[in-house]
């Protein structure tokens, strides 16, 4: 009972003081059936890197263009089912509880094939100063 009093006093001066601990606020985006979610942005210890992390919303049936990273792409779906359309490869649905890696500059497009909304966690791990997203044709 002691440990948890001093563990809640700690935390409260951390509050009290402005804890200088990495966090972020998220910041959403709507555009139209996407919503982007900006969830955090750190520089990275390997020399102009950094990381994004990203929640991105997909109304049923909605798309997003083909584009590309200047950096790798993790994603995590966090619920419904996503079909990526990457180039050099045939397309590979992903579920929810399923993760997919997309390489370096990879072209590709995200469909939500399913008839709910659809959602993923992007990190992006990308060169720094670049725009994260390039449209692709």
């Amino acid at each position: 009972m002691k440990t948890l009093r001093i563990i809640v006093a700690a935390a409260a001066l951390l509050v009290a003081n402005g804890s200088t601990l990495p966090v972020a606020r998220a910041h959403e985006v709507s555009l139209g059936d996407i919503k982007r979610t900006n969830l955090l942005r750190n520089d990275l210890s390997a020399a102009g890197r950094e990381v994004i992390q990203v929640l991105v919303e997909f109304g049923p049936g909605v798309s997003a263009v083909r584009h590309s990273h200047p950096g790798e792409e993790l994603v995590y779906v966090t619920e419904g089912a996503l079909e990526y359309r990457l180039d050099g490869r045939p397309p590979l649905t992903v579920k929810a509880g399923e993760v997919l890696f997309i390489p370096h500059g990879t072209p590709h497009a995200v469909k939500n094939v399913g008839s709910v909304k659809a959602a993923e966690l992007a990190t992006y791990i990308v060169e720094k100063g670049k725009p994260l997203l390039m449209l692709s044709e």
